[in-house]
């Protein structure tokens, strides 16, 4: 009897311990990600693109196809699972002759996947928000 009430205490401290949320840095996300970007009620792909993530905050990189210069990304928030990031000014990949006045994106880390939202703002006035998902090259 005992010893099943030692067991039953034991158990009772494990399961009340809480999980620990996975803690994301700049360094532990450094790398290269090939990013899906996704609208509509299907999620269709609307544009692939790369991005290139630094432990240096000031160094991260999009690079759009089609487009001889890489995009600078500004890292704004570092918090839990997530980064958030936002871009723009620079030349709309999917509309010739628009500009992104204003690119938000959140991921959501976990290992070498990411999940997310952005919001890009044009320079039409236009306001697309859509998804995201990422995967980190080896």
């Amino acid at each position: 009897m005992r010893r099943v009430v030692l067991l039953s205490a034991g158990l009772i401290a494990v399961c009340a311990v809480p999980a620990r949320a996975q803690s994301v840095t700049l360094a532990s996300v450094a790398g290269k990600w090939n990013t899906k970007v996704m609208v509509g009620p299907k999620d269709s792909i609307v544009l692939m693109n790369v991005v290139v993530a630094s432990a240096d905050k000031d160094k991260w990189m999009m690079k759009n196809p089609g487009q001889a210069n890489p995009v600078a990304l500004r890292v704004v928030a570092v918090g839990g699972d997530s980064i958030a990031t936002e871009a723009g000014p620079y030349p709309s990949a999917l509309r010739p002759g628009q500009t992104v006045t204003q690119l938000r994106n959140v991921l959501h880390y976990q290992g070498d996947k990411g999940t997310g939202w952005f919001e890009a703002h044009y320079s039409s006035g236009d306001v697309v928000k859509g998804k995201l998902e990422a995967t980190r090259t080896k």
